[in-house]
């Protein structure tokens, strides 16, 4: 069994800052990259980023220059700092877990957790 777990969303303020963690827990096997999702309302999800096992990053270009996707793999544990963040950043963060080949494909999910930026 898998848990992946999610924190740090929350209310900011347009140009503010937040960090959102991702931990997983239980039986992982194979896994070579992390990332992240979200999903505004009334939107299709939308992959933000991910960082494979040799540390590739990828980005989506609505966040690139202004989000950093990092991961401690002695914790299990994945990381995205928000910097600069907008209102059209609003929406519900998913942290994942998966494979990277030649393009990155979750296998676990997290349970979302609410980012919410007001202008």
């Amino acid at each position: 069994q898998v848990q992946v777990v999610e924190s740090g969303g929350g209310l900011v303020q347009a140009g503010g800052s937040l960090r959102l963690s991702c931990a997983a827990s239980g039986s992982i096997f194979s896994i070579n990259a992390m990332g992240w999702y979200r999903q505004a309302p009334g939107k299709q999800r939308e992959k933000v980023a991910y960082i494979t096992s040799e540390s590739i990053r990828n980005y989506s270009d609505s966040v690139k220059g202004r989000f950093t996707i990092s991961r401690d793999d002695a914790k299990n544990t994945q990381y995205l700092q928000m910097n600069s963040l907008k209102p059209e950043d609003t929406a519900v963060y998913y942290c994942s877990f998966g494979d990277y080949r030649d393009d990155y494909y979750p296998r676990y999910w997290g349970q979302g957790t609410q980012v919410t930026v007001s202008s």
